[in-house]
């Protein structure tokens, strides 16, 4: 689901284009303002009394609403990919790093909150976004070269959020390949009976390449769609789907659970980066939290309106990587879907949750589109503006298919843009934000430790990660299981 809607980057990177040409390209994609309010009328609502993050009253959302925002914009293919995370880590190694890397996770989302207060009241702004914020906090540093160099702060962060949204899209693809693949393959085998052992002989059909080509026109004509308010009846369909799917899912793995004493408490060290790949892609919800606190209400209660929402999420996030390995155990697939047995509830299950994925795939493009779009459209004639936005669409679209040609593999692309990009943006930059914005003023050298340890953690995992995933993607050490489950639970 929505995971962050930023504003527009590149175009503060060149000339003065904020909306691209003088309004007449109204690109209202980001959460800043409404379709039917553009951001400076939105500004008009602030109120200098001390009360920031305040754009139209009449958009904003209750505590309720905004728990739900957060719990849907962490809840996707990244929690599916939990229990092979698991078997990476191990049956007890895997759900205390997930625990670990969770409290770290949300500790710097609450970060990141403190420092945009902090600027907010300090430069009298109604609402800064991440990117601002690392910019700011750039030129609060004592260090003369960060300060003379704090606009690349913006331009980095606006980079991760690129490759992590584009990296998202490119799981998509593979995801929705293989999961249509195993049911198109396994039509023949499909039978009413869900709980008999049955040896099923798959139906050659393509390689799952080809089924992401298929998919790639519809996919641009998805993305077509610039208007976030027409993508909410996809969104509904998507988080309609995907609860349903995820109920069927835990229904089934807490069936009939095998004897988990051959499972390894802690799995092999060369596997465990991989792991904190996965954790870390399924944690990295901080792009969205600033945009959700901005549209609340009452903004007092995001803190705790955070704590909750994780704790649901991390709950979730353990239970099923638990549960998943336990059931499937060494069987178990880059996404538990694949895993799932092969009669009509559960290939309804795979499609459901393949449907949810395929509209939220639109939902997570308008952020590298948002920051992208406007440099191309900047530069072109004002006649082909409508030519040169849709256009661009064409080619990202195109380039993430093509990126998932490439990396076929599910479990091996989230590792992937788990450890490049979303290491960075939910661990490494928070805490170093917090160290430039707040030392000037006096920090504890606690928290200045603390800080460093965090940003060193997400730097090892960053770099090892990438490495493994790597490594893995140029010499497998062991092929994909493409096993069907009715095999794992015999």
């Amino acid at each position: 689901m929505l995971r962050v809607w930023h504003r527009p980057a590149w175009a503060a990177i060149t000339m003065s284009t904020q909306r691209l040409r003088d309004e007449d390209y109204r690109d209202y994609s980001s959460t800043d303002a409404s379709p039917e309010e553009s951001p400076s009328e939105g500004l008009n609502n602030f109120s200098s009394s001390g009360s920031y993050m305040r754009f139209g009253e009449s958009n904003s959302t209750t505590w309720f609403q905004t728990l739900i925002h957060l719990l849907k914009s962490n809840i996707g293919t990244g929690l599916l990919g939990l229990p092979l995370a698991v078997k990476n880590a191990g049956i007890l190694m895997g759900p205390l790093s997930l625990l670990v890397i969770g409290l770290v996770a949300v500790h710097c989302m609450r970060i990141l909150v403190k420092c945009a207060h902090h600027f907010c009241y300090r430069l009298n702004k109604p609402f800064v976004d991440y990117g601002d914020t690392v910019m700011y906090g750039l030129e609060a540093s004592p260090v003369s070269w960060l300060r003379n160099h704090a606009h690349w702060g913006r331009r980095i962060v606006d980079f991760f959020l690129i490759v992590t949204q584009l990296g998202f899209c490119c799981i998509y693809f593979v995801f929705l390949a293989d999961n249509f693949k195993q049911v198109i393959e396994t039509a023949n085998g499909t039978t009413s009976n869900c709980h008999n052992n049955e040896t099923v002989i798959l139906t050659p059909t393509m390689d799952s390449r080809l089924y992401m080509l298929v998919f790639l026109p519809f996919v641009v004509l998805l993305v077509f769609v610039r208007n976030l308010r027409a993508l909410s009846i996809f969104s509904l369909l998507a988080n309609i789907t995907m609860a349903v799917s995820l109920v069927m899912i835990y229904q089934f793995t807490v069936q009939n659970i095998p004897d988990p004493s051959h499972l390894p408490l802690v799995a092999s060290w060369k596997t465990y980066p991989l792991f904190f790949g996965t954790a870390i892609f399924a944690f990295e919800g901080i792009g969205m939290v600033l945009p959700l606190e901005n549209k609340m209400k009452d903004p007092k209660k995001f803190s705790l309106i955070l704590y909750v929402g994780m704790t649901i999420v991390t709950a979730l996030y353990v239970s099923l990587g638990i549960l998943g390995y336990l059931q499937f155990g060494a069987n178990i697939q880059g996404s538990i879907t694949l895993n799932l047995p092969n009669c009509w509830l559960y290939q309804s299950v795979k499609l459901l949750y393949s449907i949810g994925i395929f509209f939220t795939y639109a939902l997570q493009f308008y952020v590298p589109a948002e920051i992208i779009i406007p440099f191309f459209v900047a530069r072109g004639p004002e006649h082909c503006e409508l030519v040169i936005d849709l256009s661009v669409r064409t080619m990202l679209v195109c380039l993430t298919c093509v990126l998932a040609i490439l990396i076929p593999r599910l479990d091996l692309v989230i590792s992937l843009v788990g450890s490049v990009s979303s290491s960075a943006l939910a661990l490494i930059i928070p805490p170093l934000l917090e160290i430039t914005t707040y030392y000037s003023e006096g920090m504890s050298p606690i928290t200045i430790v603390k800080d460093a340890l965090i940003s060193i953690l997400g730097f090892v995992g960053f770099v090892v990660g990438t490495c493994l995933t790597l490594y893995e993607l140029i010499q497998p050490s062991s092929a994909p299981i493409f096993v069907n489950s009715t095999s794992a639970f015999v």
